[in-house]
């Protein structure tokens, strides 16, 4: 096939291309670039068309496996939705969410003590001072000023870490920009 040939098929059938790729769901400036692309592409591949007859069908084959492709590559992608601020710090991902909270708790909860650490973990879970006092074994007093030393210890370590010049805070590893 010569250029000239091509040249006929394409003025005679682009819009056709066009066409077919819009009922398939493109937008018509989409359709029109992957139309474009798929002449060209075929252009570049005219070696490989076994028969002239079947030219535009055989365009139309590259341009459907052109949007195929793209469409593939742009499921990879998706918005995070509200950003992290104006939910609440959490983020959400399509139907469930990522707290940012807890993963800040978490690595507070690494830095404390064993022992501050599991009376944190107790009220966390929603335990009681009287409840906590009878798993650890002790009165309700006892438990209650553990557990305001254990919290006043957490609170060291964040201000520790929001206070530190020395670049940024372990509690924001692995966040970036934080």
């Amino acid at each position: 096939m010569t250029g000239i040939d091509y040249g006929r098929a394409y003025q005679a059938s682009f819009a056709t291309t066009i066409q077919f790729l819009m009922s398939r769901g493109l937008s018509p400036a989409a359709a029109e670039e992957t139309a474009q692309a798929a002449w060209t592409r075929g252009w570049e591949r005219i070696g490989q068309l076994r028969n002239k007859e079947l030219l535009a069908t055989w365009v139309n084959s590259i341009a459907f496996n052109l949007y195929r492709r793209h469409a593939r590559y742009a499921k990879r992608f998706r918005p995070l939705g509200e950003s992290g601020a104006e939910a609440g710090r959490d983020v959400e991902c399509r139907h469930s969410f990522i707290d940012l909270a807890a993963i800040d708790l978490g690595r507070v909860l690494q830095e404390c003590s064993p022992s501050d650490r599991r009376l944190l973990r107790l009220q966390l879970h929603g335990l009681t001072a009287v409840e906590i006092a009878e798993h650890i074994r002790t009165t309700e007093t006892a438990a209650r000023i553990r557990m305001m030393r254990a919290r006043r210890s957490a609170r060291s370590i964040v201000s520790a870490h929001a206070m530190s010049p020395s670049g940024p805070s372990p509690l924001s590893r692995g966040r970036r920009g934080a």
